[in-house]
């Protein structure tokens, strides 16, 4: 978990923020962690509301996600679905999304998400063309971030979201001597962004960066 802000006021902001974690998502979370100590590759519980928020705003019906890991984000986010909603879920390992597939029939979610294991940017052009999308999500390998977002925008409907998770990288998007290849990818991304006259963008400080972009 990234501190944007002082870490001594998580707990504070964990405390007024609306509950999202049951028993399920609780045990998610604790299986993770055992599987793989210390890992910021799973969202916040703060950030699962946030998720699960957006698209119940944008009365979501179809959502892509590129990066699902052991399934939490894609947990929440399902679960503001309504019953006809249905999420494509990307990723490329097969070990830790069977640990998502086991938590999503257990909070009856399984039958709205539509698990594809390939690379990201395969499975998104194998999409519709037409802009059908209505919610996105990417949190995946961060040099494909240019790709995903080019693909996703343009298949989102007028009025639709795509976040970005991670796009501050620990505050070295603004380090000029940090050259690593996905740092240089994310600053990449936020540039395109920003100079993108399809869609109005602002970056959140929101545990290590969410970077909102609606389609105009």
């Amino acid at each position: 978990m990234t501190h944007i802000v002082n870490p001594a006021l998580d707990d504070y902001l964990l405390s007024h923020c609306s509950p999202a974690e049951d028993e399920v998502l609780r045990d998610l979370a604790a299986e993770t962690q055992r599987a793989v100590p210390g890992t910021t590759m799973q969202i916040s519980q703060d950030e699962g509301v946030f998720l699960a928020m957006l698209v119940g705003l944008t009365r979501a019906r179809l959502v892509v996600e590129v990066g699902t890991f052991t399934g939490y984000s894609a947990l929440c986010m399902a679960r503001a679905l309504p019953a006809e909603g249905r999420l494509i879920a990307c990723d490329v390992s097969e070990e830790w999304t069977d640990i998502a597939r086991r938590y999503w029939e257990r909070a009856g979610v399984s039958e709205r998400i539509d698990l594809r294991i390939a690379p990201a940017a395969e499975t998104l052009r194998t999409l519709p063309a037409e802009e059908t999308v209505d919610f996105a999500f990417i949190d995946a390998d961060k040099s494909g971030y240019p790709v995903y977002y080019e693909q996703l925008v343009a298949r989102l409907r007028p009025g639709g979201l795509i976040a970005l998770d991670n796009t501050l990288q620990g505050g070295r998007v603004v380090d000029p001597a940090d050259h690593s290849e996905q740092v240089v990818a994310i600053r990449e991304v936020n540039d395109t962004i920003t100079a993108d006259p399809r869609v109005q963008s602002v970056l959140l400080p929101v545990r290590d960066g969410v970077t909102l972009v609606r389609k105009r």
